[in-house]
Parts: structure tokens; C-alpha cells; sequence
């Protein structure tokens, strides 16, 4: 898709956490069309332009959601934040990104996000359950605390409504009560060292991640210890923070880190 400018009513801001809040808005169905996993960018002012996962699925509604991370001591939050709660229309251009659900593909998901990386994990999600109720999901979320995983209660529920979908929460403090639920499978630790821990193999599976570059690629690393495809494995960091090769040929984390 062509990405196009278009301006979009603010329908509610809602505060997740102290520090995470999360934008609704509403434009012609037609001009916010988006692929599952794309991004967007919001006007700041006439030099600025600062990108967010969409953290819906299209779903021909006009709707877009957005989870914004808000660092009160950084000069663009707080313009953005400001901006969001008092603005009646904001300024959007999408969209952007090739990490997108592959509409063509059945494999099972490997969902890998950190902190608000969760937004695109979400959309590409919401996606895959609409077109295959029964597919195979897992989902693992990391943060440094329980409290920082701002919508723990909606992979929850999409654990109860779909057999094939499993999640996993990975925090790097103990939570104070441990986790319990159908299909949640708690980790603690770094998301890299949580994967390499609990995984045997992801030839299978195609992999999408977001998250920072470091994050990305610790966790592309390991995978590729366990036979990860370069071909089905997906993130927007690729394009904007590319390395190479992108995934190494050969791996040997996993067996070292297990001897």
C-alpha cells in the first residue's frame, strides 16, 4: 500500500499504566487500510514525524489503536503526550513497514515482543485468530516487571478462547504471586535466555519480533541455534537497524549455554 497523510479524530486516550497509555482513533475505513503489523507515523510538528505500531488489525472500521510509551523526562513525549490529550485531530501517515502477517502462510506463530513491542505482536495476532481461530500462537512478552505487561489480561483470554494459542510472560523481576492460568507459562529472566531455556526447535514456525535491535537480535541468535529460517522470521528492525547476516548461517548458543 501507497502510505498516504491523512488527519484522524482522537476518540479516547486511556492511561494502561503510569507509564503507558493507549491512543483510539477514528478516519475514513478506506484511508486507514493496513496490513496486520504495519506501522504508522504521527505528525509532531512540521519537522517531526514519530512512528508507532498499529496495534489493531484492520478491521474496517475506521479504527486505529496506538500504545504509547510515555518518558516524561524526553522532550518529544511530553510534547506527545500533551498533544494527544488536548488535540481533537491528529496528523497520521501510513502506512509503513514490511513485518506483516503473511496472509498465505499456515505455520505456527512464534510471537517475540518487549515492552510496547507488544502493539504489533497484537495486531498480527488479532489477524492470524480472525482468519484461523485454531492456528498454532505462542506469544512471549517480556518486561522487567509484571506490572510493566499493561494488557496481560487480553493474551490471557485469548488463551481461553483458542486452544492453539499459548502465552508467555518473561519478566526479570519474580512476580509477587505466581503465574496460573490456562495455557500461561511464566519465565523469568532476559527473553533471549527465557527462549533458549524452553525451546527445542522453530524450523516450523514463522517468527516475528519487536522490540529494540539489541533484544531482536540476542533473540534472532538463539533461535538460529534451533533452526530458524532465515526466510520466515520477521521485524521492522531489519529495515531501520540491519545487520549482517541478518540471521547467522550457524548457531551454537543453545548447545553451549546446555553443556
Amino acid at each position: 500500500m501507497t502510505p498516504r497523510t491523512l488527519t484522524c479524530l482522537v476518540d479516547e486516550v486511556e492511561d494502561l499504566t503510569t507509564d503507558v497509555f493507549r491512543v483510539q482513533l477514528e478516519g475514513r475505513p478506506e484511508a486507514v487500510a493496513h496490513a496486520p503489523g504495519q506501522y504508522l507515523e504521527l505528525k509532531l510538528n512540521d519537522e517531526t514525524w514519530v512512528p508507532f505500531s498499529i496495534a489493531n488489525a484492520h478491521g474496517g472500521d475506521g479504527v486505529i489503536e496506538l500504545h504509547i510509551q510515555h518518558w516524561p523526562e524526553r522532550e518529544n513525549s511530553a510534547r506527545l503526550r500533551e498533544l494527544v490529550q488536548v488535540a481533537r485531530q491528529l496528523t497520521l501517515r501510513l502506512p509503513g513497514g514490511d513485518c506483516v502477517l503473511d496472509p498465505d502462510s499456515e505455520r505456527p506463530l512464534l510471537l517475540i515482543a518487549a515492552g510496547t513491542g507488544f502493539s504489533q505482536m497484537k495486531a498480527i495476532a488479532e489477524a492470524a485468530l480472525s482468519a484461523n481461530p485454531e492456528r498454532q500462537i505462542d506469544l512471549w512478552w517480556a518486561a522487567r516487571e509484571r506490572r510493566q505487561l499493561y494488557l496481560e489480561r487480553l493474551p490471557r483470554q485469548w488463551a481461553e478462547a483458542h486452544p492453539g494459542f499459548c502465552f508467555h510472560p518473561v519478566t526479570e523481576l519474580s512476580p509477587e504471586e505466581p503465574w496460573s492460568g490456562e495455557r500461561v507459562i511464566g519465565h523469568r529472566g532476559r527473553i533471549d535466555q527465557a527462549l533458549a531455556a524452553a525451546l527445542d526447535d522453530v524450523s516450523g514456525q514463522d517468527v516475528y519480533l519487536s522490540g529494540s535491535p539489541g533484544m531482536v537480535y540476542a533473540c534472532v541468535d538463539v533461535l538460529a541455534s534451533l533452526g530458524l529460517s532465515p526466510s520466515r522470521v520477521f521485524s521492522d528492525v531489519f529495515a531501520y537497524a540491519p545487520r549482517d547476516p541478518i540471521v547467522p548461517t550457524a548457531g551454537s548458543l543453545v548447545k553451549e549455554a546446555r553443556q
